[in-house]
């Protein structure tokens, strides 16, 4: 798995370095400092044991809560959103480290709860609790692309547990009738305008369309082989709005082009199977729950960015991993790849201490 998040990571600075002009400032080289930061602690999250993990689940969730309602009182504020906390020698996004910390606890908890009670309210409830506290929270700030992410990681692992589908079903449909009125009275203008364009973009192409349009026309313009390194007008001619973090796969394709996307895409393939794999090779519940979940929030990620570039969803400010500029997407990802270590390393630990 490492010798394609190395190249991803490497191709990411590649394609920052041109977002920046031919540049490694602003960009390229914060991106290969923070990867080799987060590397190390991807490194040291692998290295715990599972008592440790589990012991500290539910310390770490009341911790990042806490850090979620400190942002709503003293958060600085960006992009007319309040999401950080300004630590002085870095700005904290929570609701990043939310992610995560949202699967190992329901990996927790569905653990510890006999399999009798699966198919009772005692699975659902305090499941759905556990979510819907953060989920307000960062609806506040308000950041409707993180409280989705933080759904989807939550909604696998319940999934996983063997949750009645019924259930599922039951929240589709609920889902399906509270969608209208989350639009009408849930969401602010300039969210209810994300959606208006992604369905029709070409309505207003120099106001709300702009950026789907200027990404569909960055991506299309690649052709099979792209322009040529450090040759794409669009981001060049800053044309394309955030071309090195929202936007960073619009910015590759006009210069790589099909390839290019193939590439990113196939890498990512290669890791996510590398995680469902690791999953799927534990015995133990905990960490097949915890792994399954970790791999399906950097799938989310993945997805979502992709299809919200190539206007198939609205944008909802979702980075790709790996390669889009940002600190706090980093670290997210990065510990969802220390904990899929993690979990590898229990796998491969496991037939020796049935040995002994």
């Amino acid at each position: 798995m490492l010798i394609p998040l190395f190249l991803l990571i490497g191709f990411g600075a590649a394609v920052l370095y041109s977002a920046a002009g031919g540049s490694m400032q602003p960009f390229a080289s914060s991106h290969l400092i923070r990867f080799g930061v987060f590397l190390v602690m991807a490194s040291i999250i692998a290295m715990f044991s599972k008592g440790v993990i589990q012991f500290l689940t539910y310390p770490a969730y009341i911790a990042v809560v806490l850090l979620l309602v400190a942002v709503e009182a003293i958060g600085a504020m960006g992009g007319g959103s309040q999401r950080w906390l300004d630590l002085g020698f870095m700005r904290l996004q929570p609701s990043e480290l939310m992610k995560p910390v949202i699967v190992l606890v329901l990996a927790r908890f569905y653990d510890a709860l006999p399999l009798g009670m699966i198919a009772s309210w005692r699975a659902l409830v305090p499941a759905g609790l556990l979510i819907g506290l953060p989920m307000a929270l960062v609806l506040m700030q308000p950041d409707l692309g993180t409280s989705l992410a933080m759904a989807f990681g939550g909604a696998v692992v319940m999934f996983l547990a063997g949750l009645p589908m019924r259930w599922f079903v039951g929240a589709g449909i609920a889902g399906a009738v509270a969608v209208p009125l989350a639009f009408f009275f849930g969401l602010k203008e300039y969210q209810q305008r994300r959606v208006t364009t992604f369905l029709d973009p070409e309505s207003d192409p120099l106001g709300a369309g702009y950026h789907i349009t200027q990404s569909k026309i960055a991506i299309g313009s690649g052709g099979l082989d792209g322009k040529g390194f450090n040759n794409g007008s669009q981001s060049h001619l800053n044309y394309l709005p955030e071309p090195h973090t929202d936007f960073v796969f619009a910015t590759m394709a006009e210069e790589w082009g099909l390839l290019g996307g193939i590439f990113v895409i196939g890498v990512f393939a290669i890791i996510l199977g590398w995680g469902w794999r690791v999953a799927n090779a534990s015995d133990d519940r905990f960490a097949r729950l915890l792994a399954a979940g970790l791999t399906a929030t950097i799938f989310f990620y993945v997805a979502i960015n992709l299809m919200m570039v190539m206007g198939l969803a609205p944008v909802v400010g979702i980075p790709l991993p790996f390669m889009s500029h940002g600190g706090s997407s980093m670290m997210t990802n990065m510990i969802c790849i220390g904990g899929l270590l993690m979990v590898n390393r229990w796998n491969r630990e496991a037939p020796k201490r049935r040995l002994q």
